[in-house]
Parts: C-alpha cells; structure tokens; sequence
C-alpha cells in the first residue's frame, strides 16, 4: 500500500492467477458401459428402444447401434422404415473405436437382427471389445420366435443364432419357444426344460437364462423363469399378467446382463431383473396400455418394487 497527493492510500493488488486447465486425453467414462446393437422404433418400446432406457434408469451408460429403424413394432402388423445393412452396423462401431473407450465396454448386448450379415458385423464388434476387454461378456438375446407365433424373423437368422451367436456368447436369454428351437428338444415339463438348458451350455454359453417358461408343474396363474450357470439353477415364479405387449424379453435381456455384470450372480441377476419387469408389466397392465409404460414406471428398474426369493433347482 503507498500514500498518493492529498492522503489517499492505493493499494496494489496482485494479479489474478490463472487457472490453468489441462484437457485430458481420455475420455471420463463412468463405472458401467454396455454396447448394444439391436432394433429401434421411434413409438414404443422394443429393441433399444426397450433396453437403453431401462438401463441408463439402472445407471449404466449406453452405447446403442440400431439394426432397423421403424416406426413401431411389427406386431401392428403395419410399419416404416428400414432395416440397416451390416456396413452401416461396422461404420458405427468403429466410430466408437475410434474414441478409444472399447477397453471400457463390459458387455455387448445383441437382440433382434433384422439379417444374418448383421449379426457377422456384431459378432466382429464383440470380438473387437473382447480383445480390449477380456473380461467383457456379450450376452445375445437370440429372437427367432415365440409360442404361438413361430419363427417371426428372416429366412436364415434361426440358424445363424443356433449356429453362430450363440456358441460366441456367454450369457442367452432365450424364451420358451427359443430354447426348444435352440436345443432341438422339447420343455414340456420341468425336467425336459433343465435337459434343454444343459444342451444350450454345451454350445458354449456359461450362463443361460429363459426368460418365459410354461411347463406341467407351472400352475396356469403363474409363469417361470429359470437361470442356469453350470454350477446351479434357480427359478423364480411371477402370477400371469393378462396383457400382450412387445418388449418386455428385450428389456430382461438388458437388465440381467446389468445385474449379471453387478452382482455377479445368476440367481440375484435373475431375482432384481424378473422384479423390474413384472413391475412394469403390471403397471401396464392396470392402465390397459399397449405399450409397454416404461418411462412412467421407471423406478420399477433401478428398485423393483417386488421382492423375488431365487428358489434352487
């Protein structure tokens, strides 16, 4: 501080610091990231549009690649858009390659592929985060068909997924009508489905998870799902809802994979993500909607509000 003419004191400050900020070069990615490559549609809630969101409502980062865009499900039976080629697919990837984040990928998820070709391109991408990852799991949801529709997909896509994704994956999350396919057995009863379970790890998956089953001993109020590691199996048991929506198998396939990845756990992964989807369900069910009311019974995700005990097969 000095004295000026006439008595005034001047004070000196110092000059501003200057903050200093150094931009990393590796991008801030948070404690789970999940690749997923499946079906969009822009109204409803299948594919991506199904998982993405119930899983970033978990916390967990999303990657979504789209396989076809419609403009909703085909079980309107009328529908627009595309289906997307394998080049696309590989182009999208390997954008994100380019950011240098797949060594931070955990999982990939896959679900309906709309062609053969696009499921090489997701088997490639797999492969690429497996080789930055090794303890990355892809988990392959395989749509081929269901109970009382049949086989709904393209002309070779079945065989693609028994032949090919399957054996790559180590989680699979097939329904009722998919497992016999799979296997090239029948479930009629408990017994028979544990046999066709056994036949889907030979192929190479270490977890298996079916994500509907109906057998004998299932009372006709209620509706099974059974998880299977090789070490142990356990099934769960919801009441049968009366409504028929799409998208509730792609949304389990996502958060049993989020919950596998977490928990580490078949039978814990099995109990939160069969809760989750029953409690969307029956939130759907009450409001007498058509499409699944996923982002108004969000919380349903991140805290089911049912409490499932896994019960030993």
């Amino acid at each position: 501080m000095e004295t000026v003419d006439g008595g005034i004191a001047e004070i000196h400050l110092p000059a501003p610091r200057r903050r200093c900020y150094r931009r990393s070069s590796r991008p801030v990615v948070p404690a789970m990231n999940i690749l997923s490559i499946q079906s969009h549609v822009a109204y409803g809630h299948v594919g991506n549009s199904s998982a993405t969101f119930a899983l970033q409502r978990m916390g967990v980062e999303v990657w979504p690649v789209h396989t076809v865009q419609f403009s909703n499900h085909t079980g309107y039976g009328a529908w627009r858009g595309r289906v997307f080629d394998s080049q696309m697919v590989r182009e999208v990837v390997e954008g994100i390659a380019e950011r240098g984040v797949l060594g931070a990928c955990d999982g990939v998820l896959s679900g309906y592929m709309g062609g053969a070709d696009i499921g090489e391109a997701i088997l490639e991408a797999t492969a690429r985060v497996k080789g930055a990852n090794p303890a990355a799991h892809y988990c392959c949801d395989p749509v081929i068909g269901d109970v009382g529709r049949g086989v709904f997909v393209r002309p070779g896509i079945p065989e693609f997924m028994r032949d090919r994704a399957v054996p790559a994956a180590d989680i699979v999350t097939p329904n009722q009508f998919e497992l016999d396919f799979l296997s090239g057995t029948g479930s009629a009863t408990l017994r028979d489905a544990i046999a066709a379970i056994d036949r889907i790890h030979a192929l190479g998956p270490r977890v298996v998870l079916v994500t509907s089953l109906h057998t004998e001993e299932t009372p006709g109020d209620a509706l099974d799902l059974v998880a299977s590691d090789g070490e142990g199996r356990w099934r769960v048991r919801t009441p049968r809802l009366s409504l028929s929506v799409s998208g509730a198998g792609d949304m389990i396939a996502a958060l049993f994979l989020a919950r596998f990845l977490r928990e580490g756990s078949a039978a814990a992964a099995l109990a939160l993500a069969a809760a989750s989807v029953f409690g969307v369900l029956r939130r759907t069910e009450e409001a007498g909607a058509r499409e699944l009311l996923l982002v108004a019974a969000q919380e349903e995700c991140a805290n089911p509000s049912l409490a499932l005990t896994p019960e030993p097969l």
